[in-house]
């Protein structure tokens, strides 16, 4: 009886056995006509060697004969060729449904790198529609938004099972679509995030409802992952010490290296760059790579090919340049404007990610000071690196500080507060975010009760306009989440600052013109908003502040208070401005200049910008763009003509009122202006749209700045405008308090009114 067991034991075997191998044979497909499936084929050998993915010799010289001459043996020995590189086999029958089979290729791929496979397709139904590919395991492995209703909150284990990523390539020569052919071929190209055995599942379609009861159109396969090799990074400052930089790394296909879609923290699935200390490591396949490095604006970028050879180690040394260093001219760069979590950031955007890599990020931008804002979808995690003072992770000239940015808040229809240098994060009585103010007038006393440093964030929502006229008299509809309520806090004294560069200039500086026109000091400030409005860097929008010794945060902030900075792109420089013998925000804060009467004086300063000597595409684009388009701040929208040249303009009470070119080549460029002051003025100077001064204000004969009634009766109507906008989102127990306040408001600008001269 045993071996009666034994014999069916192994019957059963051989049948199982049989089947498998069954299963990795793919179907002969007959009824073909040899010429059209002859060229398919030539352009299929001709894409595979364009991706850097021939077959083997042996088996392309066999199929080159095989369709030289087309015939049925021809066409059989071409598919037996072929099959061999096929991961998958894919069957649509007559009724167009599909069914998915192994292939017989060596299932194997490399960590963090790419294979090219081939996908058999036998098309009976003869489908034109584009061949679809999917896998639960190439998920990618954050979270959208969350703003998305159907976003999913995913744990570590869902992770771990999505460590693939998978591409059809559909690029000339191939097809974008199947072309009806009874057969063909196409490309599929897999990527492993991880190394040793994984199973996936690969799952084909032709469009909606291609899959039916009997035509699974999907297959389990298990894949050896082989180890990739471990290039460590030795990233040299201009000086030769050790620093971070960032790093994009790309193969002959384009495919971006480690993939975005499979990247965890520290590196971000939305960048192509990441982020590398000296000594630090990343993932490569042996191959060619195509490397770009750079450490923010200051910095230039570089590019070359790097071999990554076989082997488990390999080393590479990559040296940064620069073309300018501010800090060593005593100007401190900083983005008062980051998030940890929300919009773009991933895993859990409630949660989002670590101060560590954050402060990466800030590293690698050479950003001197950065402000990691906490606010409203990662309010209750991300309050806990609160600490009201410099996190513990701060080295040096990069300081990084957590507070507060009041958004998703109920006042955020007033416009979004950026709340920095705050002692405690918790408004007075509050436990949870529905219980703060409705308004914005409360939240900026309390910040400012406590020594913050207070600002609207992201100004130009909500006061887009269409006039290309700086300052315009077209009133804006104040319906958005920028410095919109503004127009009201500034005659409360509790603004410091409004937010430029992430938001279209023309409608930032417009506002910011008219309450400068009639006296007020508001300052500006650079900022990214990053992940939300800009998510390529942090650092994109930038304050330089100038300070007289070391790195300081709250020297830092108290000069963001002052004036004591201008805003850039990081690709301009405007430093050392004056206006007589008085230099842009001095120790006293105050940038005053007194004249007893009218008279002509000097302005000095230097600047500097630095454009590529050569137009790209990619920077024609930008050119191109209108001024309500990304990026809204940007150098290469100033160049003058196909020059390297830009304009630096003298901007008296919001009008240009001289202009010099300088050579956009990182050199400083010493300035001189004179200007005769009639009347008590504000004077800023700009390289428009890339980067601006903050004002100095000049006095003549004690009088205050009342330089436009026009600017005084925006001023006025643009605050009913405003309330118009604004009231029906005011709580009712809150409503009577802001009536008055926006009636103080009125009352300031109709008297502002009553003292401004003539335009």
């Amino acid at each position: 009886m045993p071996s009666l067991r034994l014999h069916l034991a192994l019957v059963i075997a051989s049948l199982w056995f049989g089947s498998l191998a069954h299963a990795q044979k793919l179907e002969t497909v007959s009824n073909v006509e040899l010429q059209p499936f002859a060229a398919a084929t030539a352009r299929l050998l001709e894409a595979l060697d364009a991706i850097g993915a021939p077959l083997s010799p042996v088996d392309r010289d066999a199929i080159r004969l095989a369709i030289a001459e087309p015939s049925p043996e021809g066409l059989r020995e071409a598919q037996a060729r072929l099959d061999r590189y096929c991961v998958v086999g894919v069957h649509i029958n007559p009724e167009s449904r599909v069914k998915v089979q192994a292939g017989p290729a060596e299932k194997s791929l490399i960590q963090s790198g790419w294979r090219s496979f081939l996908v058999k397709v036998h098309n009976e139904a003869g489908v034109t529609a584009p061949l679809s590919a999917f896998s639960p395991n190439a998920l990618p492995v954050f979270r959208v938004g969350t703003d998305d209703p159907n976003a999913e909150t995913i744990s570590e284990g869902d992770v771990l099972h999505r460590f693939l990523d998978l591409y059809l390539h559909v690029s000339p020569p191939q097809l974008s679509q199947l072309s009806g052919l009874p057969l063909e071929y196409a490309i599929l190209q897999l990527y492993s995030r991880d190394a040793g055995r994984r199973e996936a599942r690969l799952a084909f379609n032709v469009g909606q409802g291609t899959q039916d009861i009997g035509f699974r159109n999907e297959v389990s396969i298990l894949f050896e992952c082989r180890p990739s090799v471990e290039v460590t990074f030795e990233v040299k400052d201009v000086d030769g010490e050790p620093t971070t930089g960032w790093f994009v790394i790309s193969d002959r296909q384009g495919h971006v290296y480690p993939s975005p879609a499979k990247r965890l923290a520290p590196d971000f699935f939305f960048h192509h760059q990441i982020y590398r200390r000296h000594g630090e490591s990343v993932l490569l396949p042996p191959g060619d790579y195509d490397v770009r490095w750079g450490r923010g604006p200051e910095y230039l970028s570089r590019q070359r090919v790097v071999r990554v050879p076989e082997g488990e180690r390999h080393r590479e040394t990559f040296q940064l340049e620069r073309w300018i260093h501010l800090v060593k001219e005593g100007w401190y760069s900083g983005d008062h404007h980051v998030h940890a979590a929300g919009c773009s950031h991933y895993a859990s955007p409630t949660e989002g990610v670590q101060p560590e890599h954050m402060m990466r990020h800030i590293l690698g931008e050479d950003l001197n000071v950065g402000c990691v804002l906490s606010w409203g979808p990662c309010w209750y995690f991300q309050k806990q690196f609160f600490s009201g003072k410099t996190h513990q992770l701060s080295e040096g000239d990069h300081l990084m500080r957590y507070d507060v940015e009041v958004s998703g808040f109920p006042s955020s229809h007033a416009g979004h507060l950026t709340l920095l240098r705050l002692k405690e994060d918790d408004y007075p009585n509050t436990q949870k975010i529905e219980d703060w103010p409705s308004w914005d007038l409360p939240i900026l006393k309390w910040a400012k009760e406590q020594g913050g440093v207070t600002g609207f964030a992201h100004s130009g929502w909500g006061l887009e306009i269409a006039d290309q006229r700086l300052p315009s008299l077209e009133l804006p509809r104040f319906d958005g989440i920028g410095a919109n309520e503004y127009i009201v806090d500034v005659t409360h004294d509790v603004v410091d600052f409004i937010s430029t560069v992430d938001t279209p200039i023309l409608s930032e500086l417009n506002i910011w013109y008219h309450t400068l026109n009639v006296g007020f000091r508001t300052r500006i400030s650079g900022e990214t908003d990053f992940p939300c409005i800009y998510g390529e860097r942090v650092g994109l929008g930038r304050s330089y502040v100038q300070l007289d010794g070391p790195l300081d945060f709250e020297r830092w902030v108290a000069g963001v208070r002052a004036g004591r900075s201008y805003v850039s792109d990081g690709h301009s420089h405007l430093v050392d401005f004056a206006v007589g013998a008085t230099s842009l925000g001095a120790e006293d804060g105050r940038s005053r200049l007194d004249l007893d009467q009218p008279e002509t004086v000097k302005v000095t300063a230097r600047a500097a910008a630095y454009l590529e000597p050569t137009l790209t595409p990619e920077l024609e684009h930008i050119r191109s763009r209108g001024l309500g388009e990304q990026p809204y701040w940007h150098v290469e929208r100033g160049r003058i003509g196909d020059s390297r040249r830009v304009a630096v303009e003298l901007v008296v009470n919001g009008v240009p009122r001289a202009r010099k070119e300088i050579e956009a080549d990182g050199e400083w460029v010493p300035l001189e202006f004179e200007v005769t002051f009639e009347q008590s003025s504000w004077v800023a100077l700009r390289i428009f749209p890339s980067s601006h001064t903050n004002p100095i204000f000049v006095h003549v004969g004690g009088r205050p700045i009342r330089a436009s009634r026009e600017s005084a009766q925006w001023c006025l109507d643009a605050v009913d405008v405003c309330w118009g906008s604004k009231e029906p989102g005011i709580r009712e127990s809150e409503r009577d308090a802001a009536r008055r306040a926006y009636d103080h408001a009125r009352q300031t600008y109709r008297h502002l009114l009553s003292e401004c001269a003539s335009d």
